[in-house]
């Protein structure tokens, strides 16, 4: 339990500090399409941080798939500018019940951010598909939670789970 606490701290702490610089923004210019770029350009501040650090975890463990590492990038764009007291109370709501999630719902504002959030997987996919992503990718972002790839998907969740 004292795990997990430690784990959300270190969450909020770099989604309070979060940045990309210039410079590695500009590296994805040689790698993505310009419509994938102009979403990972559209989410929120810690969710490009957090995509870009999963690709990193991903590239030190090998994985080179673009699909993969695509899915690993955007795979929270569906987040939207979602604010730290609504992710805690997330958070809090996957850990202790939805109870706390439905009350949360209550608040006028937090009820749009608590609706993107458990809905994320789903909306980051359909943006990932507009976005002209692969369906393999697609459906890598759609079950990050839950793979249905067993082996690509499962790496997927793991370098999540890792930042």
């Amino acid at each position: 339990m004292a795990s997990w606490w430690v784990s959300k701290t270190r969450q909020a702490v770099r989604h309070l500090r979060a940045n990309v610089p210039a410079t590695e923004r500009a590296r994805l210019v040689s790698w993505l399409r310009p419509a994938e770029l102009v979403l990972f350009d559209r989410m929120h501040v810690a969710d490009r941080r957090h995509g870009l650090d999963v690709v990193k975890t991903l590239r030190a463990a090998g994985e080179t798939d673009d699909d993969v590492l695509l899915a690993g990038l955007l795979h929270d764009a569906g987040k939207g500018d979602t604010g730290l007291v609504t992710r805690v109370i997330h958070s809090l709501s996957q850990r202790y019940g939805d109870w706390i999630a439905g009350a949360a719902r209550a608040w006028p504002w937090t009820r749009d951010g608590m609706a993107r959030l458990l809905a994320h997987a789903e909306l980051s996919a359909a943006l990932a598909r507009e976005a002209g992503c692969s369906e393999r990718t697609v459906e890598l972002i759609r079950w990050q939670d839950e793979p249905h790839d067993p082996v690509a998907g499962e790496r997927l969740r793991l370098a999540d789970e890792a930042n």
